[in-house]
Order: structure tokens, then C-alpha cells, then sequence
């Protein structure tokens, strides 16, 4: 079966035939990335590009339970490995929850949101699912613009997996840079 790279074909797990096998691991780790991204380089860093209400993507909103056009809670990183940036993430938060379960979103700064996400035990992810994006989804030219001046392939690989607590959902998504190939394994 070919897949055809698109953002609304979200996949249970990579197909073998289509993914780099180095990249694989990245992909289908269900532990923190922030931490596996740490324990590969000298100095770690998280740069804000932007978090603030916006519109999601349709899929986006879909699997938040989000009316079409709803705004929500965005913020969007690159991860940073030794000066490099390795991954782009988006995360999303449906804006009335931001006060409530989500209180540790609004205050994040540059710390990584990962890092939060995995030392309070009451906070569930559920499976990760991914995807390739091509230059038909603004995500990868929102990861093409962040990772600039290096030239991006057609298509990146990107993860994602809702986050759970106190019955509210947060959608992660991260976005694999070339970049993220030259940390050691």
C-alpha cells in the first residue's frame, strides 16, 4: 500500500518502506522527546516563535472536539540541540482550559513544555499516531520558515498524541527537522 504524504492521513505507526530507519525511533518513542533530545547533545534550548489564540488546523480542532473556526490556545516551538534546531512543535489547548487543568501552558516561556508534561503522573498521553507533511500543509512551511536559512526536503515527518488531565486535552505535535538525523543514536 502507498501512502501518499498528506496531513490527514495520521498512521497507528510509521510504514517501514517510506521512513529513514534512523528516523524511526524518533518517531515512535513514546517517552519525552525533550528528554531523549537532551540526553544526545551538550545544551538543550526551547525558542518560542509564537503562542497566542489562533484558529487550529481542521484536523486539529477535529481531534479537540473543537467547533470549525473555535479559537484555541497555540504556541509553537523549535527545539534546539547544541545551536541546531532538530524539531518544530505545535501544541494546542482549547482556550477554556487554559485556567483550569492547563494552568502550567500560560506561564511556560522557553522552558519545554515536554518537561512538564512528564513529571506530573496524573497527566496520561494517549497513542501516538504520524503522518509526512508536504508542501500542501501550513505546518510544514511554518516548520520550513522556523528551520531558515537550511533548505527543508518536500516532506517531513511529524508525531503527534493528545495529552490528558482532569478531562481536558492537549494536542502535541512535533515536526522532525533533517537536523534531528545528525544527534547521535
Amino acid at each position: 500500500m502507498r501512502i501518499r504524504p498528506h496531513s490527514e492521513t495520521w498512521l497507528k505507526r510509521p510504514p517501514r518502506p517510506r521512513v529513514p530507519p534512523r528516523l524511526r525511533p524518533w518517531l515512535t518513542d513514546p517517552g519525552s522527546l525533550t528528554a531523549r533530545i537532551r540526553s544526545r547533545c551538550s545544551l538543550f534550548s526551547v525558542n518560542v516563535l509564537a503562542q497566542r489564540l489562533a484558529v487550529p488546523h481542521p484536523d486539529e480542532a477535529a481531534l479537540l472536539g473543537l467547533r470549525r473556526g473555535e479559537l484555541a490556545w497555540m504556541r509553537e516551538v523549535l527545539l534546539v540541540a547544541d545551536g541546531v534546531p532538530v524539531v518544530f512543535a505545535r501544541s494546542i489547548l482549547p482556550r477554556h482550559d487554559v485556567r483550569g487543568a492547563w494552568i502550567l501552558f500560560q506561564g511556560l516561556g522557553s522552558r519545554p513544555l515536554g518537561a512538564a508534561l512528564f513529571a506530573d503522573p496524573r497527566i496520561g498521553r494517549k497513542p501516538l499516531a504520524c503522518t509526512c507533511l508536504d508542501r500542501r500543509d501550513a505546518r510544514y512551511h511554518r516548520a520550513s520558515a522556523a528551520a531558515a536559512p537550511r533548505r527543508l526536503p518536500l516532506a517531513l515527518w511529524a508525531r503527534r498524541s493528545l495529552f490528558g488531565l482532569r478531562g481536558r486535552t492537549l494536542l502535541v505535535s512535533e515536526v522532525f527537522l533533517p537536523t534531528i538525523l545528525e544527534l547521535p543514536t
